[in-house]
């Protein structure tokens, strides 16, 4: 384990990024010192502020620096808040793109002590974040957008069979790592075959063959819309879905509220060595600055990061300090909670309920 495997990055971001992104450090410096390691933090330039400062929303200096670095926390953007000509690409499409950060895993799980629409709910969608019908994503140059007349716009729709292996890998080594040993793991193909034919069946097909190399998880396939309506009947009935981008997207944030708010989902975006934490809600520009937005999205994503990053670079002491994370978490949850979530603690203060279990043990 080398000095730099353990310098890490800082993006602050928009909106509440200032708030929730110093909350999370805080409690991941926490957790490290309760594993007895040092991690070591650059502060990078990121979003309005760098506009400001250097004229460009992630500057060539941030760049420069997180192609040195494995792991780094990313605060929300508020691209839409930015001056004209900053907001043809957002900030996370650019380091997506750049560090073909192709793997995005969303968790959904309830808390005791979180009021949720869905209390049973425990999933992880494993979305394939570099193309599918993302504008941003799926040309080699220019957008994958256009209108021929004002009147006409068309989005061009991208599916490759490596991409959709690629992603299945991840599925199905999370579905394993789920279920531990003592149950069968569990994977969902989530696809609209029936209608994107060649598309969508391209990534059903690619999918079922990477699962089929794994015969000890259970595999079973859902159409987006049944999925979205399963989601809500009976969301026990499933642990991994593995989808494209879009639907990707839209599952998860409807799982995310089923089980009690997108405010406390983790996100993290992976490639094979690098991983970037950064939660899947926005910066909230209405809030920010009074002290009363929801960390624990961030933090979770935070301890996610820890994890799977900690698992890539065989870092034990990250993944436990990640995993202590998630316990403190859970267990402030239970009887702590900031205004979105019904209860009356600032950011500040949640973070420091969080600092004072990991202590505690």
């Amino acid at each position: 384990m080398g000095d730099r495997d353990r310098e890490f990055g800082v993006l602050v971001g928009d909106g509440i990024g200032p708030e929730i992104v110093p909350a999370a450090v805080t409690i991941a410096e926490a957790a490290a010192r309760a594993e007895s390691i040092e991690i070591s933090w650059q502060h990078l330039p990121f979003g309005l502020s760098a506009i400001t400062s250097h004229g460009d929303p992630v500057p060539a200096e941030t760049l420069t620096a997180l192609d040195e670095l494995g792991f780094w926390i990313v605060g929300p953007h508020d691209s839409a808040a930015y001056p004209p000509g900053h907001g043809d690409r957002t900030p996370g499409a650019v380091l997506r793109t750049r560090y073909d950060l192709f793997a995005n895993l969303r968790p959904a799980r309830a808390f005791p002590g979180v009021p949720a629409l869905r209390p049973d709910m425990d999933v992880l969608v494993v979305r394939e974040n570099s193309e599918g019908f993302y504008a941003d994503r799926n040309m080699a140059v220019g957008s994958g957008e256009f209108m021929p007349t004002p009147d006409v716009a068309l989005a061009v729709g991208l599916v490759t069979r490596a991409a959709s292996e690629r992603i299945a890998r991840v599925a199905c080594a999370a579905a394993i790592e789920r279920a531990g040993s003592d149950r069968q793991p569990r994977l969902t193909i989530v696809h609209k075959a029936n209608v994107l034919r060649m598309t969508t069946g391209l990534f059903r097909d690619a999918c079922r063959d990477i699962a089929a190399g794994f015969p000890e998880i259970e595999v079973s396939e859902q159409h987006v819309d049944a999925m979205a309506a399963l989601l809500v009947r009976r969301p026990a009935d499933f642990d991994v879905l593995v989808t494209e981008n879009l639907f990707g997207d839209v599952l998860s944030d409807l799982a995310g509220e089923l089980a009690g708010s997108l405010g406390i989902a983790g996100s993290v975006n992976s490639s094979e060595s690098r991983v970037m934490a950064q939660a899947s809600h926005g910066a909230a520009p209405d809030i920010a600055g009074r002290g009363i937005a929801n960390p624990v999205a961030m933090i979770a994503s935070v301890a996610m990061g820890f994890q799977r990053y900690g698992q890539m670079t065989d870092d034990a002491a990250l993944v436990a300090a990640g995993a202590r994370i998630d316990s403190a978490v859970a267990e402030t949850l239970a009887h702590t909670a900031t205004r979105d979530l019904g209860g009356e603690a600032t950011t500040a203060e949640f973070a420091d309920a969080v600092v004072r279990r990991i202590v505690e043990g």
